[in-house]
C-alpha cells in the first residue's frame, strides 16, 4: 500500500467534514518521520467543546498550528516544509481560499492542494453553473485555473451526505428527509429516483486513497461515492431495522421548485437546501462509472447503507 505525503496541513480539521477527514489521514498507516498538522485559531483551541478531540488527536501524533487564517504571514509559516495541504472549510468561508492557494503556490515546499469540494458536484452539466449554492467553489476552480500553475488541486466531488440526508429539517420538511424519532418520511416524487452518496466516514477514507495515489488523483476532478440508492430504499431500511411501518409524505419536484424560489426570493438561508435537494432529486449526482476504483477502492471498501442507517437509529 502505497504511503502517504510527508507533511500534510489541514485546514477546517476540527469542522464537521474536517474531523472524518482529519481522523482518516490520522489512522492512515504512515511513518514516524511524517508530519500531519492542522492549522486552527486561538478561539478553536480554548473551546471547551474541542479540547477532548485535539486532545486525543495530539495523542496520536498530531501537530496543531495556531494562527489566522487571514493573515498571509501565519499561513506561509505554516506551509514552511509543508507538501500537501487539505482544505476543509465550510460554505461560508470558501472564497478564503484563493488566497490560501495563491500563497501556496508562492510556497517553496507546497505542491498538492485539495481544496474544499466535497458535496454536489459543481460542474455536473451545462445548467450547474447556475446554481447559486456553487458560485463560490466555482470562483475558486476558476481563480486556480487562471492563476496556478505550479501546484497541483484535486476536487473530491462526493455528491451528499447521506449522514446529512437522513434528518428533517424542522419547518423545511418538505425538502425530503427522515426522522427516526417519530418515524417519519418525507419523500420528494415517487422517492424512486435514485441518488448517489457518500457517507461522511468514507470522505475521510477516498480522501486517503486519493492521496495514497497521487498518479490518479493530481489535477483531476475525483467523481467518488459510497453508494446509490433511493429515498424510498432509504425508508424501507429503516422500516427493517426498526420494526415498524413509518407515516410517509410526499413532496412533488414542482413544489419542491416552487419552495425553492421562495426561499431564495426571502433570502431564506434555508434555501441552499432546498436547491442541494432539488438537484439530487434531478438525478445530477449520477455517473456511468466513479473514480472509486482508480483510487484502489472496490465497492465493499465503502459503507453500506444499513450501516449508515443504523447509526441514524442509535
Amino acid at each position: 500500500m502505497a504511503s502517504l505525503p510527508f507533511s500534510i496541513l489541514i485546514f477546517g480539521g476540527t469542522g464537521i467534514i474536517g474531523k472524518h477527514i482529519t481522523r482518516a489521514i490520522l489512522s492512515a498507516q504512515v511513518s514516524p518521520g511524517h508530519s500531519i498538522s492542522i492549522f486552527t485559531s486561538d478561539a478553536t483551541l480554548s473551546n471547551p467543546d474541542k479540547e477532548a478531540l485535539l486532545s486525543s488527536w495530539k495523542s496520536q501524533g498530531l501537530r496543531v498550528v495556531a494562527g489566522d487564517i487571514n493573515n498571509a504571514q501565519d499561513v506561509s509559516r505554516a506551509y514552511e516544509g509543508v507538501d500537501v495541504v487539505v482544505s476543509c472549510l465550510g460554505r461560508n468561508t470558501l472564497t478564503v481560499q484563493t488566497e490560501l492557494i495563491r500563497l501556496a503556490e508562492e510556497s517553496k515546499s507546497v505542491k498538492w492542494f485539495f481544496p474544499s469540494e466535497y458535496g454536489t458536484d459543481i460542474e455536473y452539466d451545462a445548467s450547474s453553473k447556475d446554481e447559486k449554492p456553487h458560485q463560490n467553489k466555482l470562483k475558486v476552480r476558476e481563480f486556480i485555473r487562471n492563476n496556478i500553475r505550479s501546484v497541483q488541486c484535486t476536487y473530491l466531488v462526493t455528491g451528499p451526505y447521506i449522514d446529512m440526508y437522513l434528518t428533517l429539517l424542522p419547518g423545511l420538511e418538505a425538502i425530503g428527509g427522515y426522522d427516526a424519532r417519530s418515524k417519519k418520511a418525507v419523500l420528494i416524487n415517487s422517492g424512486e429516483d435514485a441518488v448517489g452518496f457518500t457517507s461522511m466516514p468514507d470522505v475521510g477514507k477516498l480522501l486517503v486513497a486519493a492521496l495514497r495515489n497521487p498518479s490518479e488523483a493530481k489535477g483531476k476532478v475525483l467523481k467518488v461515492q459510497s453508494f446509490v440508492t433511493t429515498p424510498l430504499e432509504i425508508l424501507r431500511e429503516f422500516e427493517k431495522k426498526t420494526g415498524v411501518e413509518w407515516t410517509t409524505d410526499y413532496t412533488p419536484i414542482q413544489a419542491l421548485r416552487d419552495l425553492e424560489k421562495q426561499l431564495w426570493d426571502g433570502n431564506n438561508p434555508l434555501a441552499t437546501a432546498a436547491t442541494l435537494r432539488r438537484i439530487w432529486a434531478e438525478g445530477r449526482t449520477l455517473y456511468e462509472k466513479t473514480d472509486n476504483e482508480k483510487l484502489g477502492l472496490a465497492p465493499g471498501d465503502m459503507e453500506t447503507l444499513g450501516e449508515v442507517v443504523g447509526r441514524a437509529i442509535i
